[in-house]
């Protein structure tokens, strides 16, 4: 495994996961991250960040010309500490506070507004300008690092998402129904794909994995054996 960690390094790639809600996105990219030694960028939580100061700042997400009244007062960091990100708006950590539904459903809204967008791309970019990262998002492969060395694109059955999305709430101790679960991601998918700046959508050159019937290990050694073609 050392010789491997040592061929990665020295190629530094870029590694692009896309797909929608309830793929296991987070999670299989966080562990390979963790296999490869590379930075584990959660891009999903700059707009869950986005959305909480919007909540926070008593503004509708739905307003695109208020939310862009928000952008020039905010300052919005990730910072890493051994493989850990943690979130500052404005100076506060707001990590913690990330996962609610009401800021789920806030972030797929706020997403589709084009100037936070094009305010958060640079950040995300600068976060990966110096490879080894793996990258997660919706839209990581077609316009935020449309030139990475290695991208896949995540789908699983629409009900087993619903039920991931539904254990993980319930875990973090958000107690809600399944249907009131299932309803919110068919919205998010709605919003997420048929948005005008950067829809859902698969790159042309992007790996497909289905992971309605695999492990989070299954995976990620699917994505390793990509990935060992490159270093």
């Amino acid at each position: 495994m050392g010789c491997v960690a040592e061929e990665k390094q020295a190629s530094r790639l870029i590694v692009a996961i896309d797909g929608p809600a309830g793929v296991g996105k987070s999670t299989v990219a966080r562990l390979l991250a963790s296999r490869l030694g590379y930075l584990y960028l959660d891009t999903g939580a700059l707009y869950r960040a986005m959305a909480w100061a919007v909540i926070e700042s008593g503004r509708d997400p739905a307003d695109a010309e208020a939310v862009a009244t928000l952008l020039p007062t905010l300052s919005l960091q990730m910072q890493f500490h051994h493989g850990a990100a943690t979130v500052l708006v404005n100076g506060k950590d707001v990590s913690s506070d990330l996962r609610t539904p009401a800021v789920s459903v806030a972030a797929s809204v706020v997403s589709a507004v084009p100037a936070v967008r094009a305010w958060l791309l640079p950040i995300q970019r600068q976060i990966g300008q110096g490879g080894a990262v793996v990258a997660e998002g919706r839209d990581m492969g077609t316009n935020v690092f449309p030139a990475a060395d290695v991208k896949f694109f995540l789908e699983a059955d629409p009900t087993v998402r619903a039920q991931r999305r539904h254990w993980e709430l319930v875990a973090a101790g958000h107690s809600r129904a399944l249907e009131e679960t299932t309803a919110d991601l068919a919205g998010r998918d709605t919003r997420d794909r048929s948005r005008s700046i950067a829809p859902l959508v698969p790159a042309e050159d992007a790996r497909f994995i289905d992971t309605s019937a695999l492990s989070v290990a299954e995976v990620v050694d699917q994505m390793m054996a990509v990935i060992a073609a490159r270093l």
